[in-house]
């Protein structure tokens, strides 16, 4: 019997007991949309913890610190070990020739430099205290820190800082000691427009006319005249990783470190022995950028054997996710059931047909049909239920998860545990890949559920079959 006979014998044997047929459907597609609703759960919990650790920083980036915790510097005793004796031990900083060194791990794409410092910003009458991050162009062209103003800084002579979008909450009047956090209103101030006054040198502020250590009047600091390059993007209550900081270009931030501190130790950075400082302006932090998340894990653990201290985000994401992966797989579990229940009904369904077939397939085997397309009768019959229920379900599962975002919109999955940006696809998520796979599993459980009733078939006597009432 040729494939399009049985495809439209078993099409037409379902038709002619619609009621029946619609039940069991039904049974599939409620089924299929317990799966895949549990399941777009899960990739949607998974992916809004994606989402939010990007906020946080990059899954492919290596922070690197000094073991000490500070100033860049790291002793060793040997090239690749750290030092555990009380012999000669060789300073080592977090400088241009490691970068060179990490960049030449396998894996790595990129290593670019960070140095911090304080400052003090003022701007008609407000001032605060910021962290300025002195970093390359290209790192936060590679980061895309996000614009809503301006371009990235690019000179190397002058300082031209990036403002965080946030950073106008912790400027207060210098007279009154308030801000917008107890006024509520928004300093007047226009980052791109306005005179910005950057001081480094934060000590002298804070102790500017009193006597140093050596009895001398400490002078006030040198005021910078500064342009900004631009503004990261967002209102004054919008928050994202760059939103608190300012930052620089790293050369610019070195150089005027080098002239506003020459001969005196810079705050943060290493001194030698005697207590002189460096003339090299070490860095606080290396970024390693990694080319995969896979391979973060191993690129860390050579930096740390190294005898660095090193942080990733991929860590800790790693052990979310087979979390999540748990939740998931319980998720995915909750709703097989439904579709298992549903087998039941099919292989009920089948096994009924076959009752109530018997005479017609006692006429089938005398008239020479063979045995193996009377199975596949039933089992194609089986395969549609399973596939007009998969299709109707994942249909369903479509229509359910609009619903579910819908009413957890504006707060909604905060409120729940779970983090939405705004703008994102919400915290259901069906794939393509899982409305395909659903309905493959469908037809898949529901020809499973119609083999046992199809061997049946193939096992009746062709007499007794004949003789069937």
């Amino acid at each position: 019997m040729r494939l399009g006979d049985l495809l439209g014998m078993s099409l037409s044997s379902l038709f002619k007991r619609k009621v029946r047929t619609i039940l069991t459907v039904l049974g599939v597609a409620i089924g299929t949309t317990s799966i895949v609703v549990m399941i777009s759960l899960g990739i949607g919990m998974k992916q809004s913890l994606l989402e939010e650790m990007e906020n946080y920083g990059s899954l492919t980036a290596i922070t690197v610190n000094s073991p000490d915790g500070g100033g860049g510097m790291v002793y060793y005793d040997g090239m690749s070990t750290p030092s555990s004796s009380s012999g000669d031990k060789e300073e080592r900083h977090l400088d241009d020739d490691l970068i060179s060194t990490f960049s030449g791990l396998e894996h790595v794409v990129s290593v670019d430099p960070q140095l911090n410092c304080s400052a003090i910003i003022k701007c008609k009458g407000y001032m605060t205290w910021t962290n300025l991050i002195g970093t390359t162009p290209e790192y936060m062209k590679r980061q895309n820190i996000p614009l809503g103003e301006g371009n990235y800084p690019e000179s190397e002579s002058e300082l031209q800082p990036l403002y965080g979008n946030t950073i106008l909450q912790d400027m207060s009047n210098e007279k009154t000691n308030k801000g917008y956090w107890e006024t509520g209103e928004i300093p007047p101030i226009d980052w791109m427009k306005d005179q910005v006054f950057l001081i480094l040198d934060t000590d002298r502020y804070y102790n500017a006319g009193s006597s140093d250590e050596n009895g001398q009047i400490v002078p006030n600091p040198k005021k910078y005249i500064t342009k900004a390059s631009g503004v990261v993007k967002g209102g004054i209550d919008d928050w994202n990783q760059y939103s608190y900081s300012v930052y620089c270009n790293i050369e610019a931030l070195k150089n005027t470190l080098s002239r506003e501190f020459r001969g005196r130790v810079i705050p943060g950075q290493p001194t030698r022995k005697n207590g002189k400082p460096y003339k090299e302006i070490f860095y606080n932090q290396l970024i390693v950028s990694v080319d995969n998340m896979d391979n973060v894990s191993s690129v860390q653990q050579m930096i740390n054997d190294m005898g660095y201290q090193t942080y990733a985000n991929a860590e800790w994401i790693e052990q979310e996710m087979k979390s999540m992966n748990v939740i998931q797989a319980v998720l995915g579990g909750i709703g097989a059931v439904s579709l298992f229940v549903a087998a039941i009904g099919i292989t009920n369904t089948m096994m009924m047909s076959i009752y109530e077939r018997t005479k017609e397939i006692g006429i089938m085997k005398v008239i020479g049909c063979r045995i193996k397309d009377i199975q596949a009768l039933f089992l194609i019959e089986a395969g549609y239920i399973g596939f007009i229920g998969g299709v109707v379900g994942t249909a369903l599962s479509y229509l359910i998860s609009v619903v579910i975002n819908k009413l957890l919109s504006g707060g909604g999955a905060e409120a729940m545990g779970f983090y939405m940006e705004e703008g994102a696809a919400g915290i259901s998520r069906i794939p393509l890949w899982l409305a395909g796979l659903a309905i493959v599993f469908a037809v898949f459980i529901a020809m499973l559920a119609g083999f046992f009733p199809s061997l049946r078939a193939m096992k009746l006597s062709p007499l007794a079959a004949i003789r069937a009432e």
